[in-house]
């Protein structure tokens, strides 16, 4: 394990999860909000956002989570694992509201600076209005993925804590070929 890419929807736990399977693995965790918004919530151009994470890509190790699905194809070329987090959109709802009312006025980790937590409107329109598609994105992308890479769909908050259990007994016994430290 060396190259991991995390996709789901918003709230289904991509950043959490990444940043929980940084700390086990010691590998970098990039997070797409860095490179989809400067600071102010100002959103990137379509070409930085592509020419950052195809850098990303380049790199020998990463955990890399998040949307931006133009750069999936060549993200999926790299990565050696796939996660795909697929959690019910009530959850999902529930996760998204309850990080925002704990984080409002404050910017989290996986968000550049100056871009503080608040409720927006947008936000929540793009959450029910992508409900169907993104998921399809995801299950595409999932479906397509070669048989020779670490596949896993996860789809309860348990799956997801058990694939964390199982990822650290894997580390404490060597087999991701991620030097123990």
């Amino acid at each position: 394990m060396r190259r991991v890419m995390i996709i789901g929807q918003p709230g289904s736990g991509k950043s959490t999860l990444a940043r929980q399977m940084g700390e086990i693995t010691f590998l970098p965790v990039v997070h797409i909000d860095h490179i989809h918004w400067k600071s102010g919530w100002i959103e990137r151009p379509q070409e930085e956002k592509s020419r950052l994470c195809e850098d990303v890509h380049a790199r020998d190790a990463w955990i890399f989570e998040g949307g931006y699905s133009a750069t999936w194809s060549s993200r999926m070329q790299r990565a050696d694992t796939l996660i795909w987090i697929d959690l019910p959109l009530p959850l999902r709802a529930w996760r998204v509201f309850r990080r925002t009312a704990l984080s409002y006025g404050r910017t989290r980790p996986d968000l550049p600076d100056g871009c503080p937590e608040y409720f927006s409107a947008e936000f929540w329109h793009y959450i029910w209005r992508t409900r169907h598609t993104a998921r399809a994105g995801c299950a595409n992308l999932f479906a397509s993925c070669p048989e020779t890479k670490d596949r896993h769909h996860l789809q309860s908050p348990r799956a997801v804590q058990n694939y964390l259990s199982h990822l650290t007994e894997a580390l404490s016994v060597g087999h991701l070929g991620i030097p123990h430290r």
